[in-house]
């Protein structure tokens, strides 16, 4: 129990860091995302593409120095998944929710934190996708595993 009070606390100041940086960033302003997709201003991008690349120099370090959780103090593992059918419409229409809603689902919880209104129907649409996700796979998992 003591453990899971940690986890749960070490989660809570994360996310909450994380919130603030993105909403510093403009990570949570319709304009900004909008102002992305149209190629008017770049500075959202540039936030992405450093995200990346901090992410790509920062799993590379857990990997090669076998690094353990600050919470649970088990070794970091990184376990590859396979490519699975559905996945590029997926990334589709990830990205046309995306462009329409001008937000991306990492800062939905910001942006509701924010008291933007319209992250509410942003987050009901990704609950709904999810739960179609869900759907979907058992009917294929169910109609492939019959035959």
């Amino acid at each position: 129990m003591k453990i899971l009070n940690k986890v749960n606390f070490f989660a809570l100041v994360m996310g909450g860091l994380f919130g603030f940086l993105m909403s510093r960033a403009g990570a949570t302003t319709y304009d900004y995302h909008a102002k992305m997709f149209l190629f008017i201003d770049f500075q959202l991008m540039e936030v992405i593409v450093t995200a990346v690349i901090v992410a790509m120099i920062g799993v590379f370090l857990l990997k090669k120095l076998h690094i353990h959780s600050v919470a649970t103090g088990a070794e970091v593992d990184f376990v590859k998944k396979p490519y699975q059918q559905g996945l590029i419409l997926g990334a589709m229409l990830f990205g046309i929710g995306w462009g329409m809603t001008a937000a991306c689902p990492g800062t939905i919880p910001a942006m509701i934190a924010e008291g933007k209104i319209g992250a509410i129907f942003t987050f009901i649409g990704l609950l709904m996708g999810t739960m179609a996700y869900g759907i979907l796979q058992t009917y294929i998992h169910h109609e492939h595993g019959s035959k």
